[in-house]
């Protein structure tokens, strides 16, 4: 849940704390945040309701119809996954339905977090489409599991295979049994793009079952990276376990709750806490609804494993999409082999649509341009030259820049 504080995590402590130090330092340094105050921009506004919502209930404030189901994994995880069945004004005829996936240390909230016209889930229910939101294991609203416990260590064994392999064909298998569809749209950003290709080209069956796969901010190898987050990279696994432990990275908690709510919801520190905040992934501050900060903060980030962030640590290193490396020994065990098998996007034949930013440090076009060359079945691929990482989520203008094309292809591909 958010606000959720593990006092007996001193490594969990430690991290936040880090976070707080961070923050404040950024604050101290920050002339520019500074000389545009007036003498009332520090007031403290109304906070908005939707910092203390889930996804369901930030769903029917809007007046959404909204559900929730629980898909139960083949091991053990049990994950929350919502549901907005139509939009506001019932469209004749079917539904199909489309999935969104959301990427690395965030929540299914991505997709409704901005206002109706802004936010891809609202736009696909009013545009007549039945749309499923995903999350992944471990993040806010993931917690679950048959017997494992999320303040046990054996809770978090798992990376962005797990993800791919496991995660994504329950939750398909799910959507299908519900809706009685025989496909699924399926829409990915970031590192819900990377399970997607994981899955499509190790799983035919699965990938059988996809209609046509669109990738925002698509990422399978992550070579040329200069995102912050990839400077984890330049510690050895080990140093990174020490540093972290063996449990959850980046959750959602007490400490980065009260942030939000007391120091990103006032008007002149607004810009401010979204530079912190999004240094991690890239951001426009004139492509974000900066109002929405205390929003965007309270839900992200939503928490991963530390197994999770070690792999994509390797990702950089080896420059190639491949599982998990345990090491030799545990390699052997595990894969039968004494490296970890690479994934092949070549494999790959599910129908796809990519969109790629400009700017975007995670998702580099370097990186974008070699996958371009893989995808067997490429029918789409959009450039947005002045985009950034989570513009493909929350940019101001998604709605002129994306949503039409996406649309446009839903139509085509019913």
């Amino acid at each position: 849940m958010v606000g959720e504080f593990r006092e007996g995590s001193a490594r969990g402590q430690a991290m936040l704390c880090v976070l707080v130090c961070v923050f404040l330092s950024a604050l101290v340094h920050s002339s520019t945040a500074v000389s545009r105050v007036r003498p009332t921009d520090d007031l403290q506004p109304r906070l908005d309701p939707e910092v203390d919502m889930n996804i369901t209930e930030i769903i029917r404030r809007w007046g959404y119809p909204a559900e929730e189901h629980q898909v139960l994994t083949e091991d053990g995880y049990i994950l929350s996954v919502n549901r907005i069945p139509q939009g506001l004004k019932p469209v004749a005829g079917s539904r199909p339905a489309v999935f969104l996936q959301h990427g690395l240390l965030t929540a299914g909230s991505n997709w409704i977090t901005n206002p109706p016209n802004s936010s891809l889930g609202y736009v696909l229910a009013d545009a007549g489409y039945d749309v499923w939101i995903g999350n992944s294991r471990g993040n806010t609203w993931s917690r679950k599991h048959q017997t494992l416990s999320p303040y046990e260590e054996e809770f978090w064994k798992f990376s962005y295979d797990e993800l791919a392999l496991k995660d994504l064909p329950a939750v398909v298998d799910h959507i299908l049994k519900v809706t009685s569809q025989e496909q699924i749209f399926y829409i990915g950003h970031s590192q819900g793009t990377t399970i997607a290709f994981i899955a499509f080209s190790m799983l035919p069956e699965l990938a059988s079952k996809i209609r046509l796969f669109f990738g925002l901010a698509p990422v399978a190898t992550v070579a040329f990276t200069s995102s912050p987050m990839t400077k984890l990279s330049v510690l050895p696994d080990f140093v990174i376990w020490d540093l972290f432990g063996r449990q959850d990275f980046l959750p959602q908690s007490a400490i980065i709750k009260w942030l939000a709510e007391h120091v990103c919801a006032k008007q002149f520190l607004s810009e401010l806490c979204g530079n912190i905040f999004f240094v991690l992934c890239g951001f426009d501050e004139k492509n974000l609804n900066m109002t929405r900060i205390p929003i965007y903060t309270t839900h992200c980030p939503a928490g991963t494993s530390v197994q999770n962030i070690i792999h994509w640590a390797q990702a950089v290193h080896t420059g190639k999409l491949m599982a998990f490396d345990f090491g030799t020994a545990e390699n052997m065990k595990h894969y039968n082999q004494s490296t970890p098998p690479e994934y092949h996007v070549q494999d790959m034949k599910v129908p796809t649509a990519l969109f790629s930013g400009g700017n975007d440090t995670l998702a580099d076009p370097k990186d974008v341009a070699v996958l371009l060359t893989q995808i067997p079945n490429l029918i789409y691929h959009q450039h947005i030259k002045h985009w950034e990482h989570l513009d493909f989520i929350w940019g101001l203008d998604a709605p002129e820049q994306m949503f039409p094309a996406i649309l446009k292809l839903l139509q085509e591909y019913r």
